[in-house]
């Protein structure tokens, strides 16, 4: 698997404790992106930020670098750092990449998954079982789904033995999560998501590689959809 600190999560979509003031900022600043404590566009300010998160202007520097290759920041030369934007043209574009390449991924893992991959998957789907039966009966906690949430997509595809794919697809699903949190705390995902996983996990183990992608291109499709209906004005420009 790509290393747990730039996935931020450990093998079984559990947080990963930050070994070191960079890493603790870098996972502290890309929280407050994806949660929108920082709008798209928003200029990130060192000299104002460095304080709110106990670190020198040179560790949030580094810090906002690792986030600019996560396409979660932007640099502009010596100006410095701006969130990412967010627009439905760039969410139809993320879409379509992220189901091309976590359709192969996940093909290939089909086809090379050992019993050891098997037993992860049941894992994961266990662990995201777990949070999803909570979500019936209490209000979303976003971050604990969050991490579940990705440590079964990872599941999915850990059998790829492709580190680009996974690298990517790492990047994606960042990508991706801006936009879930966002349609997320509107309250506009009304999708038994709980089944989506299962049709899901049902197809990787029957190693049915057509229903499989068939399942998951319209789980990652069904995102977009649910953004697209309730996206202000300033998304749609």
């Amino acid at each position: 698997m790509l290393e747990t600190l730039r996935n931020g999560s450990s093998a079984d979509g559990a947080e990963e404790r930050p070994r070191t003031l960079v890493e603790d900022a870098y996972l502290k600043l890309r929280e407050d992106i994806i949660q929108g404590k920082y709008g798209p566009g928003s200029r990130l300010r060192v000299e104002h930020m460095k304080d709110d998160y106990g670190v020198g202007a040179g560790t949030l520097r580094e810090a906002l670098s690792l986030l600019v290759s996560d396409a979660l920041v932007v640099a502009e030369g010596q100006r410095g750092f701006w969130v990412a934007p967010l627009s439905l043209a760039d969410l139809d574009d993320l879409t379509h990449t992220r189901i091309l390449i976590e359709s192969e991924a996940l093909r290939l893992s089909l086809r090379n998954g050992g019993d050891d991959w098997e037993a992860e998957l049941v894992a994961a789907f266990h662990r995201l079982t777990k949070v999803e039966e909570r979500l019936k009966k209490t209000a979303p906690q976003a971050l604990e789904w969050e991490h579940r949430n990705k440590g079964f997509h990872e599941a999915l595809i850990d059998a790829c033995n492709s580190r680009w794919l996974y690298h990517l697809l790492s990047i994606l699903y960042r990508q991706s999560e801006r936009y879930r949190r966002f349609a997320l705390t509107k309250g506009t995902m009304k999708r038994d998501l709980h089944a989506e996983h299962t049709d899901l996990f049902e197809a990787a183990l029957k190693r049915d590689e057509k229903r499989a992608v068939e399942v998951l291109t319209r789980h990652i499709d069904l995102t977009r959809q649910a953004v697209h209906k309730m996206a202000p004005d300033w998304l749609r420009k």
